[in-house]
């Protein structure tokens, strides 16, 4: 019985956990939170749905195996910092539009950053939880 309420619940906790890792994610170069914590967030709600349907199908899911997000997320971070350049600011300045988008609110250079940490966060974590959990 357990294992059932665990994979039911698992289906459900997945997009919520997600979607709140996003917001955590997004909140962050205002308030509390960024791309560190929403991406150990988004890393818990993968470990939770291997945990109630086993390994191979968290695997489909994300369709390759997260160490391949971690160059990507380290990219855009890097190019984050170095966009400034380009423009004559010093290396990690902080640039951002002018207008503010709707739900987002200022968008610049740190929440770039900011997702590149994300991605970077979630590949390691979940490449560090695989191969623990495969070596078992």
């Amino acid at each position: 019985m357990k294992i059932l309420l665990l994979r039911t619940a698992s289906n459900y906790l997945l997009p919520l956990l997600l979607l709140f890792s996003v917001f955590i994610l997004l909140r962050g170069h205002y308030e509390p939170g960024g791309g560190f914590v929403g991406g150990l967030i988004a890393s818990i709600a993968f470990i939770l749905h291997s945990l109630a349907h086993g390994l191979n199908n968290t695997k489909k899911i994300l369709r390759r195996p997260p160490f391949y997000l971690i160059p990507f997320g380290l990219a855009m971070a890097m190019l984050s910092g170095l966009l400034p350049l380009f423009f004559g600011q010093p290396f990690m300045t902080g640039l951002w539009m002018e207008n503010a988008l709707p739900i987002i609110g200022l968008v610049g250079t740190a929440l770039f950053f900011d997702i590149g940490v994300y991605i970077v966060v979630i590949g390691v974590t979940l490449t560090i939880l695989f191969t623990i959990s495969e070596s078992i």
